[in-house]
């Protein structure tokens, strides 16, 4: 598979807060990639680098061979971006949103109607596109506003927390077209996002990114298969889990223990037969198993075994950091 993208030790920083720190990936030619993290973790700062909004610090990339500092203008002709905020002017039509942009790209009359025509199509949209953009829901505005992104025919599609404030359906929806969009146009996709169930179902493979660093890149599944073939979370009656833990380390088919809000998550080979082994080697030590659940682990499970740390918990701790970064600036 070609390279679309390429980054070596990419590094941002801001008054001395490194926001990416030495990031280094290949992205292949129709992958849909993504970056997950907690918010502030720097998915949107490097995705601004890789869209020549921003300098890096130091390290290099290349955007369909092109290279993000030195060429630029290269960079712009094959990129489409959909970006975080809202950027789609809400007094005009939906259609007139995407004429004005097709203009920008310096489109012929017929080929602007032909492409308008091809993205409302494939975002499905006909209907829609002769009302105004404040009159749309917030899904359809959203759909308008990734569909305007890939009006040039890009090679790669960059959206930043595409889904951030939809509703369950409305993000459900807009992950069917983008995947939709993914196969029939052929488009590399870069996706940020912070929602493990969003990375799961749309990315082939996934950057997990903590306070900067990459920490994991793998597809979804291998990178759920770190953690575990299953999860079982298991709750002692009596106060007495510390010396459970002891014992369980015994067992060779448990691979990780962790203590967390009264449970105990273990790592496991094998499934469902477990539960009762487990039982019965709390009773042959006189603890009662008051609870007890098995389950495949997830993404959120995936970045808990990576970091130590849920994504609410890191979220937390880099608002404080934040909040440290700007006092030493003399801000509030």
């Amino acid at each position: 598979m070609n390279s679309v993208i390429e980054i070596e030790n990419l590094t941002k920083e801001f008054d001395g807060l490194v926001a990416i720190n030495h990031i280094t990936l290949n992205v292949g030619e129709g992958e849909i990639f993504g970056f997950l993290g907690p918010n502030g973790a720097g998915k949107t700062t490097a995705v601004k680098m890789l869209c020549t909004i921003l300098n890096p610090t130091s390290g290099s990339a290349k955007v369909c061979g092109y290279d993000i500092v030195r060429q630029r203008d290269k960079v712009r002709e094959c990129i489409g971006i959909v970006f975080q905020d809202r950027a789609i002017d809400t007094f005009l039509t939906g259609k007139e949103n995407l004429d004005f942009h097709a203009r920008m790209y310096h489109l012929d009359r017929k080929t602007r109607q032909k492409r308008v025509a091809e993205v409302l199509d494939l975002m499905d949209l006909k209907g829609k596109e002769n009302m105004r953009i404040s009159d749309c829901s917030g899904g359809t505005q959203r759909r308008f506003e990734v569909a305007r992104g890939f009006l040039n025919h890009p090679k790669v599609l960059f959206l930043d927390e595409p889904t951030l404030g939809l509703d369950v359906q409305a993000r459900r929806n807009l992950w069917d077209y983008i995947k939709l969009l993914n196969e029939k146009e052929g488009i590399t996709i870069i996706l940020t996002t912070h929602y493990m169930e969003e990375a799961d179902y749309l990315c082939h493979r996934v950057a997990i990114i903590d306070q900067g660093r990459i920490i994991a890149i793998d597809s979804p599944e291998k990178l759920k298969q770190a953690v575990g073939l299953n999860l079982i979370s298991l709750q002692v009656a009596q106060d007495s889990s510390g010396s459970l833990v002891d014992s369980l380390k015994q067992l060779s088919w448990i691979k990780k223990i962790e203590a967390r809000d009264g449970s105990l998550e273990l790592s496991i080979d094998g499934g469902e037969e477990r539960i009762p082994e487990l039982i019965d080697f709390a009773d042959n030590r006189g603890l009662v198993i008051s609870s007890i659940k098995l389950y495949k682990p997830s993404l959120e499970d995936t970045f808990l075994h990576f970091t130590g740390k849920t994504i609410r918990e890191v979220e937390g701790s880099l608002k404080e950091v934040w909040k440290a970064w700007m006092r030493s600036r003399g801000k509030r």
